[in-house]
């Protein structure tokens, strides 16, 4: 599977959280986007690159004002056996499995390299034929080689985070990932930042586009998913209680509202494709 979308411009709805089980390779063209993956938030420019273990998950949050133009890459890393066979070949996927979700500041020549690759990649989709298929897929090879040099030279100590306010959230989404499944509320928060509610909540949704608790329940949801996939002996009721859910009808009941479907549905279909 190798699923290309080149300088997409496509508005995106506010607060789309989302997780997959592909890895993805995510680039940033235009606009003004902060971007919330896991723990971590990145405030993008132009040539930033970000190397995404899909399971994590992860939101844009962009400023309509301006055009988000960005090109996006989803990939199986079993389709990439035939390149890591060869006795000479390097692990490109190493990116991907040890930083998990890193982003490079790509400019001047090397911004250029990329975007020479991700224009000629698009170039052999449009063909629509069995040698421009091919001619993507090498050129891919071609860029995830490019991002494995890139991810082996020494990084520049940068700060990601530009001002008090993005510091606070990071420091906020850090303590709801490692509390996700407690009895959280924003006393627990106020107390442990030293902030006030009003303000947290303000600074949080002013950053990410979501609420506090809007970012709780879907990363419980998407930790129930992750549950059912790698741990399908589990029931419901089993998984509603471990991600932090009180009440096995509220959990069915969230869980129906972002995936389209009852946690017993998604758990009966994670154990046919296993089969």
């Amino acid at each position: 599977m190798l699923g290309y979308a080149y300088r997409s411009a496509r508005p995106i709805p506010r607060g789309t959280l989302h997780s997959h089980s592909y890895y993805e390779v995510y680039y940033f063209h235009e606009g003004k986007c902060t971007y919330l993956i896991g723990d971590k938030i990145f405030v993008l420019a132009p040539g930033d690159l970000i190397v995404m273990y899909g399971m994590t998950l992860h939101c844009p949050h962009t400023d309509p004002a301006y055009p988000y133009v960005r090109t996006t890459i989803h990939f199986e890393p079993a389709g990439l056996a035939p390149y890591l066979e060869s006795p000479y070949a390097v692990n490109v996927l190493q990116p991907f499995q040890e930083l998990r979700n890193h982003r490079l500041r790509l400019r001047g020549a090397e911004k250029e390299e990329a975007e020479r690759i991700l224009a000629f990649m698009h170039r052999q989709q449009q063909r629509r034929d069995r040698i421009g298929d091919n001619r993507m897929r090498l050129a891919f090879a071609d860029l995830l080689h490019f991002i494995y040099e890139q991810c082996l030279q020494p990084l520049r100590e940068r700060p990601d985070l530009p001002s008090d306010k993005e510091r606070t959230v990071q420091e906020m989404i850090s303590y709801l990932e490692a509390h996700y499944a407690d009895d959280l509320n924003l006393e627990t928060l106020q107390r442990h930042i030293h902030l006030s509610k009003s303000y947290l909540a303000k600074i949080f949704k002013d950053v990410t586009g979501i609420t506090i608790f809007e970012f709780v329940y879907r990363r419980r949801i998407n930790q129930a998913r992750i549950l059912f996939l790698f741990e399908p002996q589990l029931s419901v009721t089993e998984v509603a209680f471990r991600v932090g859910f009180k009440h096995l009808a509220h959990f069915s009941r969230m869980f129906k509202q972002h995936l389209g479907v009852t946690p017993e549905q998604y758990r009966r279909h994670q154990r046919q494709q296993a089969e």
